[in-house]
Parts: C-alpha cells; sequence; structure tokens
C-alpha cells in the first residue's frame, strides 16, 4: 500500500504534461490586468486631447466674435458635448469667462457664462497667469473639467479629473461683449 502510493507520488512528481497550463494560469491574470491598464491608459489619454481640442475650439469661436448673444453662447457650450463624443458628455463641464485689465492694472471678469458648473460672477476679480494680459486688452477664458471614471475602480482607481484652461485674445476688437 505504502510503496503504491509512492510510486503514485513519484509519478506526478514527473509528469511534466500539465506545466505549460500551469505557468499560463500564473501568467494570464497579470497580462490580462496589463492589457486593461493599457487601453484604459489610451482611452484617459484620448478623452485629454478631446477636452484640450474643446478648450481651444470653444475660445476660438468666441474670439471671432466682437459681440456674441445668448443664443450664439449656448450653441458654443453645446459644441463641447458635440466635440467630446464618442465619450460621455454628463460628466463635461464649461466655462467660458471674458477677462479684462483695466488700465490701473485690475483684472476682471467682464461676463462669463457656463454649463455644468457656476459661471464667475461678472465684475468680480480673477487671478491670472502674468503675460496673459496687457492694460487695456481682453482675454477670452475657456476652462474644461471632465471627470473620467475608469473600469478599474475595485483596484482604487476609480476616476481621472482632467481639466484644460485656454487663454485666447479677441480677434476683431479689444474686447468681446455681450447682448
Amino acid at each position: 500500500m505504502i510503496k503504491s502510493l509512492f510510486q503514485t507520488l513519484r509519478r506526478l512528481r514527473d509528469d511534466r504534461r500539465g506545466l505549460a497550463a500551469l505557468e499560463f494560469a500564473l501568467i494570464a491574470p497579470f497580462m490580462i490586468l496589463l492589457y486593461l491598464g493599457s487601453v484604459e491608459i489610451s482611452l484617459a489619454l484620448s478623452i485629454d486631447r478631446k477636452i484640450t481640442s474643446i478648450s481651444s475650439a470653444l475660445a476660438d469661436l468666441v474670439a471671432q466674435d466682437d459681440i456674441i448673444t445668448d443664443d450664439e453662447i449656448a450653441d458654443i457650450l453645446n459644441a463641447g458635448a458635440v466635440i467630446v463624443a464618442p465619450f460621455d458628455p454628463a460628466p463635461l463641464e464649461i466655462r467660458i469667462t471674458s477677462v479684462l485689465m483695466a488700465s490701473d492694472g485690475s483684472i476682471e471678469v467682464q461676463w462669463s457664462d457656463a454649463s455644468g458648473m457656476a459661471p464667475h460672477t461678472e465684475g468680480s476679480s480673477i487671478s491670472m497667469p502674468s503675460g496673459v494680459l496687457e492694460r487695456n486688452r481682453s482675454v477670452i477664458m475657456v476652462e474644461v473639467d471632465y471627470q473620467y471614471d475608469t473600469m478599474f475602480g475595485e483596484l482604487g482607481v476609480n476616476q481621472f479629473n482632467i481639466s484644460e484652461v485656454f487663454y485666447l485674445r479677441p480677434r476683431r476688437s479689444i474686447v468681446v461683449t455681450r447682448s
């Protein structure tokens, strides 16, 4: 009885037929996770490029006008949802602001509109990076935020918060006014 048990154990020890399956079972989860992670990173980079495109395109649309109406600003804000396609437009937040530097160097909001977030208060002070504004000039500032949900929520990587701020000077006038 003991002799047959030792023979069976020896035969199992010398048998190499299932070795490849065992190695595959150990390596496969890591390889699948690596593949899915690379897909997720490429999707996050793609949405980051979309957010950059949204901010520059919307700033360009506003900067091309000298007087912008409520209907035009609504269409421009809706254009952001079109540009973000095929990604979900629900987490997209856009704020378009006209900022003016007065002759005394003070910087204030001329007007602001937003979708998904609160607009800046008209007349309020706002901080700007140095070199963006000149005295008696304005700039169109477009802020875009997007909260990208990943497929790895169970692993602790739930979301990427992607933000972009784009500044563009008006093309046809010193200030883009609202009517």
